[in-house]
């Protein structure tokens, strides 16, 4: 009788750290190269990453690529012309419509021969390189061997078939394009998307928070929905331990803002509140009691209702042991926000600014995105 089969994981916890491990799977692959991503720059670092693919391609690994053409925006269709040259297949996500251009596919994810797997919050692109302390944002990656990997595959298959959102399969999106909550030993695999009952991981979230002892989290964008809030809330209430890691610096302005509004609740419920102080934030980051939550989503309303996203849920102590070291690391480069002088640093300007962007965020945009829903039914 053969052995069960185990999992194993690496943390990556810089942009040079990850960027080379996922050049050295690519390089090492013999089979097959699946790679999706939501932000891919035409930069020296996109060009390395599209030689090694197309290097795979030519070698007679399968190599498939799906990039969202939101996130993308700016990277031409052309850039991929030589990877289609060598027999690879470079495909766009939810090609721009106005009428749907609210769904993204916001994760981020490597597989090489269906046996190593890189998931976390690195897009390819200059700004994460670096160690996010000195240079370059700070996020965060894992890389995964085991059973595992072949689900994770399953789920890049899966949505890669469906990315034109054009088809008939696609109309019905109340119906999940991915099966949710695939698990293997201590490891599940969450997913977030549009249309109800697809997001695994927000309902994860919920049940996992609802009587834990502590939180440690680290989001980009913060702006959770009123249930994950109020379980936070109620957390703190009963004498948990609640630490938020949020950004101290963000490439997104408004969503910041937005963040901010939360704040007063927060604080005054006792949740210690922290912001990263050296670069922008970009890592993603969950530690629930022995529970680790790791992958491309946020806390935030388009991670838990609109985007497409991808997180690992993890139950196991000595990973979460892992996980709180990395949160404690970053939290030696943040600065925590003062409940006492939180409302009297803020202008009456800003306060305007903070409602109006959650009004935004938090209602306009998954408004938005549920019209865009009824229309695509």
């Amino acid at each position: 009788m053969q052995p069960a089969a185990t999992h194993g994981h690496q943390w990556l916890e810089t942009g040079d750290e990850a960027f080379q491990a996922m050049l050295d799977g690519i390089r090492a692959s013999s089979q097959s190269v699946r790679l999706e991503i939501y932000i891919y720059a035409a930069s020296p670092l996109g060009v390395e990453f599209r030689n090694a693919l197309v290097e795979a391609q030519k070698r007679g690994v399968s190599v498939r690529v799906m990039i969202d053409s939101f996130g993308s925006f700016y990277l031409s269709d052309s850039f991929w012309q030589p990877l289609r040259e060598a027999g690879g297949q470079a495909r766009w996500f939810n090609p721009m419509s106005l009428e749907r251009f609210g769904f993204r596919d916001h994760r981020k994810l490597l597989v090489c021969d269906d046996t190593h797997a890189f998931i976390g919050g690195f897009n390819i692109a200059p700004e994460y390189q670096g160690d996010g302390v000195h240079n370059g944002w700070r996020d965060l990656g894992l890389r995964l061997t085991g059973p595992m990997v072949a689900e994770l595959a399953r789920s890049f298959d899966l949505l890669y078939e469906r990315a034109d959102l054009g088809h008939r399969p696609f109309v019905r999106l109340r119906k999940p394009p991915i099966p949710s909550g695939a698990t293997s030993g201590n490891y599940t695999v969450l997913h977030s998307g549009p249309g109800r009952g697809f997001s695994s991981f927000k309902r994860m979230l919920r049940k996992d928070l609802a009587n834990a002892a502590s939180a440690h989290i680290i989001s980009a964008y913060f702006l959770p929905t009123r249930r994950i809030r109020r379980e936070l809330l109620r957390m703190a209430g009963r004498g948990g331990r609640v630490q938020l890691l949020l950004a101290g610096k963000s490439d997104v302005p408004p969503a910041q803002l937005a963040c901010h509004r939360l704040y007063a609740s927060m604080l005054k419920a006792g949740i210690e509140i922290y912001e990263y102080q050296p670069q922008i934030l970009h890592a993603k980051l969950i530690v629930i009691d022995s529970v680790t939550y790791a992958g491309s989503a946020n806390v935030d309303v388009r991670s838990l209702r609109i985007n497409y996203d991808l997180m690992l849920r993890l139950e196991d102590k000595a990973i979460a042991a892992e996980a709180t070291r990395i949160f404690r690391d970053a939290l030696e480069h943040s600065r925590r926000v003062d409940p006492e002088n939180w409302a009297a640093s803020r202008s009456l300007w800003q306060k305007i600014k903070e409602r109006w962007y959650y009004f935004l965020l938090s209602r306009v945009d998954p408004y938005i995105a549920r019209r865009q829903l009824k229309w695509l039914r």
